[in-house]
């Protein structure tokens, strides 16, 4: 009797040594999957500018649920948008090539809805991520396709969308439909009547969207449509917080809700200010539902979570960024190259990764979020791409690698053309008709506000950065300067000869 009890103990501890063993794999590889696979939220502003948070400065109202991610993370002081308009910029960030390389590299709108579609061919972050088996969904504004060609968001990556396909519709905050995936959802408004607030219902999915992939991992990409024109915000205690409180009021005259309802109008507007700062604490609270269901569903120390916004302010439908000081110290402002037009805040939160309240002077865009978000996952980085990861700036290493220069053109007002390189800034206005138009030279060392032209004083820098503008410069059969097309239209002239 007493060799069983042996063997039997025995036996069991044996047993216990195993289930022990494989728990503590398991432990290993599940904890293991949460450091090398977290979650990603992604959210982007859309027209906020540099100054717009008071983490950033903004000292006539607060952010605190946007600037909680900075306190919890770190915040970037000389990060840069891909464009200084919507759709290129968004372009920027998904394929990691800077406005030079991009496909889409302008607002052109295209039928029956939405704007000039990605091409199918392109690589996006959010496809890799979606082959690494994450759960990918947006909600918001895509402006890079529609659901009838190939620059569809379900064609690039993306499991889910919720929100406007066309930049133009989603000027409207009362919209009359919008998108869930391929089907059209009728709401209540009619062009008339104001019920169902479209941000409201894009942020409510967004939230459904975390909870439904709790258990697994996922990238939430959000790009938000507040709070770019119209100005326009439901009545209720958000509004009537500030209401009365940014004397004088600005009024604005615009293209009203009713008999001659235009789907892509901004609204008439006599509270501009209060309801500006109304749609910024709307968007500031939506940040802070965020944090709390990441803090809800347990998953919060596992989820990389980003702001920012997609270019400088604007001064549409009756925003009026000078009253704010919208752009902070910089010049500029939407559809500018100067800085007030493409620096744009950048905060990250990792808990247990990234350094809580870290600020970083390393100077990245928003090609380098590919390559980042490509590092943080274990994907391959596509060689051809323009990003630096800035991991090692995340985690406040020293091995940052650096950008030699950043390049941005863009094909409105003439065409225009920036190069940072160190700290001096080129800009070329007038591309369209005249490539070797002059430069404008800027030292941001002591001149961030670019108030003083030393292009005179510097030729060898200008000549440095006309270099840089010639070499990453790929022409572009959608988006040509006009100087491209008339070589072009002459070149095929000849040929039909």
């Amino acid at each position: 009797m007493e060799i069983k009890h042996q063997e039997r103990r025995g036996f069991l501890k044996i047993f216990s040594l195993i289930i022990i063993s494989i728990c503590l794999l398991l432990f290993t590889i599940c904890y293991r999957q949460r450091i090398e696979d977290p979650n990603i939220v992604f959210i982007i502003a859309d027209d906020l500018g540099y100054g717009d948070l008071s983490c950033y400065g903004q000292t006539r109202f607060s952010t605190p649920n946007i600037d909680q991610i900075a306190k919890e993370g770190i915040k970037f002081t000389q990060h840069y948008a891909g464009s200084t308009v919507c759709a290129p910029s968004r372009s920027v960030l998904l394929t990691g090539l800077h406005s030079g390389h991009t496909p889409i590299r302008g607002n052109g709108n295209a039928k029956p809805e939405g704007q000039i579609p990605i091409p199918q061919e392109t690589i996006t972050i959010s496809q890799l991520l979606q082959d690494k088996n994450y759960a990918t969904g947006s909600f918001g504004k895509w402006g890079l396709g529609f659901i009838d060609n190939e620059g569809s968001p379900l064609k690039h990556g993306f499991d889910k969308f919720f929100g406007y396909y066309c930049q133009g519709l989603a000027h409207r905050y009362y919209p009359e439909y919008i998108w869930d995936n391929e089907n059209k959802i009728e709401l209540k408004n009619d062009g008339k009547q104001k019920i169902e607030y479209a941000p409201d219902l894009i942020h409510s999915e967004a939230l459904k969207f975390i909870e439904n992939n709790k258990n697994s991992k996922f990238f939430l990409f959000l790009p938000y449509t507040l709070p770019h024109a119209e100005l326009n915000v439901p009545d209720d205690e958000i509004l009537q917080k500030y209401r009365n409180k940014y004397l004088p009021e600005k009024e604005y005259k615009g293209s009203d809700y009713g008999d001659n309802y235009n789907n892509r109008g901004y609204c008439s507007q006599k509270e501009s200010h209060a309801v500006f700062v109304a749609m910024i604490s709307r968007l500031d609270k939506y940040v802070g539902e965020i944090l709390y269901k990441l803090k809800e569903f347990g998953i919060d120390d596992n989820t990389v979570i980003i702001f920012t916004s997609d270019n400088g302010p604007h001064f549409e439908g009756g925003a009026d960024p000078n009253f704010f000081d919208s752009n902070g110290p910089l010049r500029g402002y939407k559809r500018d190259l100067f800085e007030g037009g493409i620096r744009v805040p950048f905060l990250v939160r990792w808990p247990r990764h990234i350094k809580s309240g870290s600020v970083s002077d390393h100077i990245s865009a928003f090609w380098d979020i590919f390559p980042t978000l490509a590092e943080i996952t274990n994907i391959n980085i596509p060689v051809n791409i323009d990003g630096i990861s800035f991991l090692p700036a995340l985690l406040c290493k020293e091995n940052q690698k650096k950008h030699e220069y950043l390049y941005w053109e863009f094909h409105e007002q003439g065409g225009k053309q920036a190069v940072r390189l160190n700290n001096w800034k080129g800009i070329r206005f007038g591309v369209h008709d005249n490539p070797d138009s002059p430069i404008l030279l800027y030292n941001l060392d002591n001149d961030v506000c670019e108030e003083q032209d030393v292009s005179m004083e510097h030729p060898e820098i200008l000549r440095n950065i006309e270099e840089i503008m010639i070499s990453e410069h790929t022409p572009s059969l959608l988006f040509p300067f006009n100087y491209e097309r008339k070589n072009n239209e002459i070149t095929q002239n000849a040929e039909n000869r």
